[in-house]
């Protein structure tokens, strides 16, 4: 169908991410609880699009082509999207979103995209906002959206790109990048999708209750887990890969006490089919449940591990760690 077409198309573009350690920790207001937590994650190079083509009149479309669903108003007043009311524009658009992540994998596609929107549409309004305006604005519209908490991590990735430190601290949230070649990444992980698509908010929700509610077990896991992620942080920054995969085993292990759910029978599996084949340790990515998992292994395994991934009810993703984060465009 053609649309009258008033002005310059937006296309913003972000990346997903993969976390290593430290995730859940920074649903606010967890980390204060905490004194020196931080997240540990990487943007991979598995993007989310929105486009943003303004059109004569009032009409909106909103089109999202990796779902194949489309809907159209006649006028904002009619619009119940909590991201286009909180922009409120004034003349008519179509917005296409597509996400190159699977469905519920836990990786971050949801808040990657929010931040790819975000984006074009303060574009769109000419609001003139900051990378960090932009992840308050995503990260509460969000929590609006989905009804639970929401964690601050998966929202600097689809900003920056690279591998990041975000500190959790009293005085704001503040993003550190890390010092570690990309292709050092590149060759030491493999991430895939397990097929089970999960809600990440469902297994934060159940951790949050348990720790607001005191639970002594999952604050004991906290600290552990804020622990590790400052410890993970240094062997990093100093290529101590070994330790790396120590403190990934820990972690995980920690985490899959913290609520029923967190691992499947197939992440067990493929887990376990890794290690046999040069991975040193893993993690489900997010918080678990199903969706991805992301390996660590030998230096020169990652193609046999992702063979074996794959020939036991795996899919193996493209992981190459995003150098940028988001880009806006102009055509």
């Amino acid at each position: 169908m053609r649309y009258a077409i008033s002005g310059a198309t937006i296309i913003a573009q972000a990346p997903c991410r993969a976390d290593l350690a430290g995730g859940t920790i920074d649903l606010w207001p967890l980390y204060l609880f905490h004194p020196g937590a931080l997240t540990l994650n990487f943007a991979v190079n598995i993007l989310t699009t929105c486009r943003i083509t303004p059109l004569r009149g009032r009409e909106m479309i909103l089109r999202s082509l990796d779902t194949g669903r489309e809907q159209h108003f006649a006028s904002f007043e009619q619009l119940r999207a909590r991201l286009l009311q909180f922009f409120a524009p004034k003349e008519g658009l179509l917005i296409e979103t597509d996400s190159e992540s699977p469905a519920g994998a836990g990786i971050s596609g949801s808040s990657s995209l929010m931040i790819a929107t975000t984006a074009a549409l303060g574009r769109f309004t000419d609001r003139h906002l900051t990378l960090e305006q932009m992840r308050v604005i995503a990260q509460n519209v969000e929590a609006q959206v989905i009804s639970v908490p929401t964690g601050c991590q998966d929202y600097y990735p689809a900003l920056y790109g690279g591998v990041s430190a975000i500190h959790l601290d009293a005085d704001g949230i503040h993003r550190e990048a890390v010092p570690v070649a990309a292709e050092e990444i590149e060759s030491r992980f493999v991430l895939a999708y397990t097929g089970a698509p999960r809600q990440s908010g469902i297994n934060n929700w159940e951790v949050f209750k348990a720790h607001i509610n005191g639970d002594k077990h999952v604050f004991r896991n906290f600290e552990r887990i804020a622990e590790i992620a400052r410890t993970m942080h240094q062997a990093l920054v100093r290529g101590d890969w070994n330790e790396v995969a120590r403190l990934l085993r820990d972690e995980w292990k920690l985490r899959r006490t913290n609520a029923p759910g967190i691992t499947t029978t197939l992440i067990d599996s493929l887990i376990s089919v890794a290690n046999k084949n040069g991975g040193l340790a893993a993690k489900a990515c997010g918080a678990g449940g199903g969706g991805c998992v992301i390996f660590l292994v030998e230096k020169g395994a990652a193609s046999r591990v992702a063979t074996a991934i794959g020939d036991n009810g795996g899919r193996v993703l493209p992981l190459q760690v995003a150098r940028d984060g988001l880009r806006v465009t102009f055509i």
